[in-house]
């Protein structure tokens, strides 16, 4: 077993409990395996700083139901405990034609608490409620009866007299409250525009993550929640699909150069386990720091981030901007994901305006904008890439302010919404290189032939035979 952190809407405060449970879980000296619910980054990043595992992303859109089944029994067999994190509203998700789920649920926390049989901790924000907590709580627990919401946190409570007037209302409904946080127990993790800012670039983090702490100590009914976060999977005999799937190039090892600093480091962790299960190494590097890419690889990843926060350093790296730009004009397979595709253009022009040169492989500058583009997209491949073949499809997910001014190159796919199957538009660039460059992020978790293609490529661009597997 194990606990899903839902709210009833965003910012209510889902993430404070998550991280207050996991610091003072980890403080325990127990193994805590954490989830996230849906595509993002940034989360799992705090997750994992405290915890010291991977957070690993749910999201049946960018994955599938299987996939999401399959993940959480495999990370949960060797834990004590295990804690997943939901996304915005508990309902909240998109429309799926060929699901069985509620309208525009499917992909919801609740989607996933169903997947997995998994009982709801519902984070309520009181700074605005008394009494009407109980007809928000009482709409949650029967709007469907397929999930099991087994008590509630009350976060932002101001006094003991607003918690009696909410503990009273409650007591009709038999509902148990396993958490309390006061108003000034809030720990205010600072943001931009695309969200929280990540917990490596924090200052002084250890004092944040000793307060998260504290406040897990002080406000929950740990006799209560520790058997629901108990794991019961630990030597559990599960097979996985993909393993079964997975074999190795038995020729050579193939060294894939990864772009991780603090301008690139939104990557989901099992698309890295995936190239590595399949035998390739993972050379880490960072475009910030190193005046070169590491020596004898054969293929060069680059995931998304905020290279418009470091484009001034990016940009006065001129060694490490010349020898990627080398890289890929002798054919180096490439996979440059949204902040990747912004750094092998000419330029970047910041926030405020300011313009700083790049790699240049691409004929084009990023401009920052007000504008957000957002949400999943199914997208058809129009021409050959080194992730997919012409006329593939994919589906992922985008999430950016900037642009690409002066777009003139075939585009690698035409978009549609992904609940709507309307056109959004033409996206993504191949170039004349061996290149995947996209603003559109991709989960290969339930889709292998992602990775076996980059690493195909990879191989065949630096030996004139094919690769070839063990069987």
């Amino acid at each position: 077993m194990s606990l899903i952190i839902a709210g009833v809407s965003s910012g209510v405060g889902k993430t404070t409990v998550t991280l207050a449970l996991l610091a003072s879980l980890h403080k325990r000296r127990v193994k805590v395996q954490s989830f996230k619910v849906g595509p993002d980054y940034i989360d799992p990043m705090f997750h994992r700083h405290i915890t010291g595992y991977h957070c690993r992303n749910l999201d049946p859109i960018l994955t599938s139901e299987i996939y999401i089944q399959e993940c959480f029994h495999i990370y949960m067999q060797e834990v004590d405990y295990g804690l997943v994190e939901g996304a915005m509203g508990l309902f909240d998700g998109v429309k799926k034609y060929d699901s069985q789920e509620s309208p525009n649920h499917f992909a919801s926390t609740a989607h996933i608490s169903r997947l997995l049989n998994l009982p709801i901790l519902l984070v309520i924000d009181c700074s605005g409620l008394s009494s009407s907590v109980a007809a928000i709580a009482h709409g949650y627990c029967t709007l469907d009866t397929r999930i099991n919401i087994v008590g509630v946190v009350l976060n932002r409570v101001k006094s003991d007299r607003h918690l009696s007037l909410l503990t009273d209302a409650l007591e009709t409904l038999n509902l148990p409250i396993l958490g309390v946080l006061r108003q000034q127990d809030n720990i205010q993790i600072p943001d931009r525009h695309l969200g929280l800012i990540p917990i490596n670039e924090l200052p002084q983090v250890g004092e944040m993550i000793s307060k998260f702490a504290h406040l897990g100590d002080c406000c929950f009914e740990w006799e209560k929640l520790l058997p629901l976060l108990q794991s019961e999977f630990k030597n559990f005999p599960y097979i996985s699909y993909n393993q079964a799937l997975i074999t190795k190039h038995q020729a050579t090892t193939i060294r894939i150069a990864v772009a991780y600093d603090l301008a690139f480091n939104f990557y989901y962790q099992d698309n890295l386990d995936l190239l590595k299960q399949l035998g390739a190494e993972l050379i880490y590097w960072s475009p910030l720091r190193d005046t070169e890419l590491p020596s004898n690889i054969h293929g060069m990843y680059f995931g998304g981030g905020f290279p418009e926060i470091f484009a001034s350093s990016l940009s006065t790296n001129i060694n490490a901007l010349k020898s990627v730009k080398v890289a890929l004009m002798s054919g180096i397979p490439t996979i440059a994901e949204c902040g990747g595709l912004m750094y092998l253009c000419e330029s970047i022009i910041d926030c405020e305006g300011n313009l700083w040169p790049m790699v240049g492989v691409l004929p084009h500058t990023s401009q920052m904008g007000k504008r957000l583009t957002l949400g999943y997209r199914c997208a058809v491949a129009l021409e050959d890439s080194p992730l997919i073949s012409v006329g593939g499809t994919i589906f992922g997910h985008e999430f950016h302010y900037s642009s690409l001014v002066n777009n003139t190159d075939k585009p690698l796919f035409q978009t549609y919404c992904y609940n709507s199957r309307k056109i959004t538009g033409y996206e993504g660039l191949t170039g004349d290189f061996r290149l995947h460059a996209s603003y559109i992020h991709l989960h290969w978790g339930a889709n292998l032939e992602i990775p076996r293609r980059f690493l195909d490529y990879c191989y065949m661009a630096n030996d004139k035979e094919k690769m070839k597997y063990e069987k």
